[in-house]
C-alpha cells in the first residue's frame, strides 16, 4: 500500500508545472546528478565517453517534455541538433532520443513534424539514428502515426520508437512495427486500466511476449529493463532460437545497476547506456523515483548533499 501511495505522488509530481519550472532554477537537486549527466552537452559528451571507453554505447536525451510555445520548441529542435552535431565532432558511440511534446506536438502537428525532419536531416548528415520517446497514452497513436509518416512519406530510415508493454495494445503495435528498430520497456506512465495493464505480472508476460514477437520477426530489439530475471529469459531465449546478438541489445538508465551493465558487456552483448542531460530533468527523475521504491534513497541521500 505504502509502495503504491508513493508511486502515485511521484507521478503526480513529476506533472506539477509549477516544480517543473522552479526545478530548472534549483541546479541537480534531491540525488538527481546521480541518474542525470549534467546540465549541457558538454557534461553528456564527457559521461558519454567514460561509458564508451568501458564498452558501452549511449543514447542520449535532452530532457524536456509538455512545452507550450513555439518558441521552447524551437529551441528545443535546435539544441537537439546541436547534439547530434556534438556527438559527430566528439567521435562518440551514441545514438539522440528525443520527446515529441518537447518539439511542439501539443502545439501543432504539423510544426512538430517540421521540427522532427530538421533533427532528422541532421542524424542523416552525422550518420546517427534517432529514437522517438513514447509518452503517455495519450500520444500513442499520434505518436506512431508521425512515425509511419517519417519513415514511409520523408524517407526517413534512421528513426524508431518505443513500445511500452503495459499497455494493452502492444503486442499489436509491435507487430504492426515489424522491421522497425524499437525500445522495449515495460512503462513509466500512470494510466488507466482500461488501457494499460496494473498488474506486475501481468506487464513482466506481456513484457517477454513482445521480446519474443520482435525478436522472431527479425528486426532490431533494444530491451530496456534492469530486471536481472527478464535478461536472463532473453538471453536463454536469444540462444535456444539462434538470434545472432547484433540483433539486439540491452539498455539500462544511467546511474543504475552499473556493475550489470558492464557484466553483459564483458559477456559480449550489446549494452546500451539511456544518458539524460538538462535543466528540465525533474519529471525524469520523479518517474524514476516512482519506477522503484529504492529509488527514493536517492533522493533522502540528495538532501544532504551540495550538489
Amino acid at each position: 500500500m505504502l509502495a503504491t501511495v508513493s508511486k502515485n505522488f511521484f507521478l503526480y509530481v513529476s506533472q506539477h508545472k509549477g516544480l517543473n519550472k522552479a526545478a530548472r532554477k534549483w541546479g541537480l537537486k534531491f540525488g538527481a546528478a546521480q541518474v542525470v549527466a549534467g546540465m549541457t552537452i558538454e557534461d553528456a559528451i564527457h559521461s558519454v565517453k567514460e561509458l564508451n571507453d568501458k564498452g558501452i554505447l549511449c543514447t542520449l536525451d535532452h530532457l524536456g517534455e509538455f512545452v507550450s510555445s513555439t518558441e521552447e520548441a524551437l529551441l528545443a529542435t535546435e539544441y537537439n541538433v546541436r547534439t547530434l552535431e556534438a556527438i559527430g565532432k566528439a567521435g562518440v558511440q551514441s545514438h539522440l532520443s528525443v520527446k515529441m511534446t518537447q518539439l511542439g506536438l501539443d502545439i501543432d502537428r504539423d510544426f512538430c513534424v517540421k521540427n522532427m525532419c530538421q533533427i532528422l536531416d541532421a542524424a542523416k548528415r552525422t550518420n546517427n539514428f534517432v529514437r522517438i520517446d513514447m509518452e503517455d497514452y495519450a500520444h500513442c497513436q499520434v505518436t506512431l502515426d508521425i512515425l509511419r509518416e517519417l519513415r514511409e512519406v520523408y524517407g526517413f530510415e534512421h528513426v524508431g520508437t518505443v513500445i511500452q508493454a503495459y499497455l494493452h495494445r502492444a503486442l499489436d503495435d509491435v507487430r504492426a512495427l515489424k522491421g522497425i528498430p524499437l525500445r522495449l520497456v515495460k512503462g513509466a506512465y500512470k494510466e488507466d486500466p482500461s488501457v494499460a495493464y496494473q498488474d506486475k505480472k501481468e506487464i513482466d508476460e506481456n513484457y517477454m511476449t513482445i521480446i519474443k514477437e520482435h525478436l522472431l520477426s527479425g528486426s532490431y530489439t533494444a530491451i530496456a529493463s534492469h530486471d536481472h530475471h527478464i535478461i536472463a529469459k532473453v538471453k536463454k531465449f536469444a540462444a535456444d532460437n539462434k538470434i545472432p546478438r547484433n540483433q539486439f541489445e540491452f539498455q539500462m538508465l544511467y546511474g543504475f545497476r552499473e556493475e550489470l551493465q558492464e557484466s553483459l558487456v564483458n559477456e559480449g552483448y550489446n549494452m546500451r547506456v539511456y544518458v539524460p542531460f538538462g535543466d528540465d530533468w525533474f519529471g525524469y527523475f520523479m518517474r524514476r523515483l516512482a519506477e522503484r521504491p529504492q529509488n527514493v534513497g536517492f533522493a533522502l541521500r540528495g538532501l544532504f548533499s551540495k550538489k
